[in-house]
């Protein structure tokens, strides 16, 4: 069965299935659900553990042979099994249906791995493992969650946030879970027991938000045009390349556009996500309100906009042929033109980007 972080310790507590499943790219999460289940297995009686790294060039029949063996050292034993990457591979895959059909006695099994796409695990060694015990998924906390987040991690450890201090907790963390959790732990030790203000959070809580190039696209398709422009200048601030940024929103706008053109033909929308667009199955409510937000032809004419940013950042000449001195900084206005545009809001007149 499929269980949420939030829920393993109160899950572990009615005891352990013989499978375990956790994967994601959210690093905080992954590690704590991982501790979490080791910790409830040595309490069980699980106290010899045998890790194996399923990395290129991995022999499978090893799982095999210590599933078969018996425990030199305890009545029961904990196989802590973790795969470079996504998947175990044309070689694995079997190994581990085989394994789920029938586990041997005494034995769990921890599987860890990076984030499993939807064909993953729609996959036989997949369903097989889900089957037989249960699936932890660790996805990154979306920013709208966030503030719920900090507010129940604070009440699982003894400190009240007020609304507005967890807000303000969740802008300044925002893509950084782990520096989040630090500055939970971090104001309890220095509160005086009353619950977390906004002014104890600004007064003690550096800025420490991450955000990579595709954070942007979420806030985009959203509407969301303060978070959208405080994440670029964020990335700004970071240094990151302005190319590697106009990448990620064009790539988006060429998917949003297609998706568009599927639907204006009479498709679903499930249907269409599942045929071409797994990627986007998890941004499902947001590609419907951009797309119902915004016809197929607005995002086809930012595709255009995109052209013009990117001969902005290229240094290339207009479309006209004409010769243009671009800045840097012209490239960055640009670029927030541009997300502004995706996010559907009304912006002045500018110089034209082609």
């Amino acid at each position: 069965m499929r269980v949420r972080p939030e829920q393993l310790e109160r899950h572990l507590a009615r005891g352990l299935s013989c499978v375990y499943v956790v994967h994601g790219d959210e690093p905080l999460q992954r590690e704590e659900s991982l501790d979490a289940v080791r910790a409830a297995a040595r309490a069980s009686g699980f106290t010899e553990r045998i890790v194996l790294h399923a990395e290129s060039g991995f022999d499978w029949s090893e799982l095999q042979t210590h599933a078969a063996s018996l425990s030199l050292f305890a009545d029961r034993k904990l196989i802590d099994l973790r795969i470079q990457g996504g998947s175990p591979g044309r070689d694995g895959g079997p190994i581990l249906a085989q394994y789920a059909a029938d586990p041997p006695p005494d034995t769990v099994l921890l599987l860890s791995c990076g984030r499993l796409d939807r064909r993953s695990t729609s996959t036989k060694w997949f369903k097989a493992l889900e089957g037989a015990g249960d699936v932890i998924e660790v996805f990154p906390v979306r920013a709208r969650d966030l503030p719920r987040w900090i507010v129940d991690r604070g009440s699982a450890r003894g400190v009240a946030f007020e609304r507005d201090a967890a807000e303000a907790l969740a802008e300044r963390s925002e893509g950084n879970l782990l520096a989040c959790a630090q500055e939970i732990d971090r104001l309890r030790l220095l509160g005086d027991g009353g619950a977390i203000s906004i002014d104890d959070v600004m007064a003690t809580v550096a800025d420490s938000a991450r955000f990579g190039a595709f954070d942007l696209i979420d806030p985009t398709l959203e509407g969301d045009g303060a978070r959208t422009v405080r994440i670029l200048r964020v990335l700004r601030e970071e240094g990151v390349e302005p190319i590697h940024i106009l990448g990620s929103l064009t790539w988006a706008i060429r998917n949003v556009c297609a998706i568009a053109a599927e639907l204006e033909g009479g498709a679903r929308l499930d249907d269409v996500l599942r045929k071409g667009f797994g990627a986007w199955w998890r941004r499902k409510h947001l590609v419907q309100r951009a797309v119902s937000a915004m016809p197929r032809r607005g995002w086809v004419r930012l595709l255009g906009v995109a052209e013009g940013v990117d001969r902005m950042l290229k240094g290339a000449p207009a479309r006209s042929g004409a010769a243009v001195r671009w800045t840097r900084n012209d490239g960055w206005v640009g670029l927030e033109r541009l997300a502004l545009a995706m996010c559907r809001v009304k912006l002045p007149r500018a110089a034209p980007y082609n």
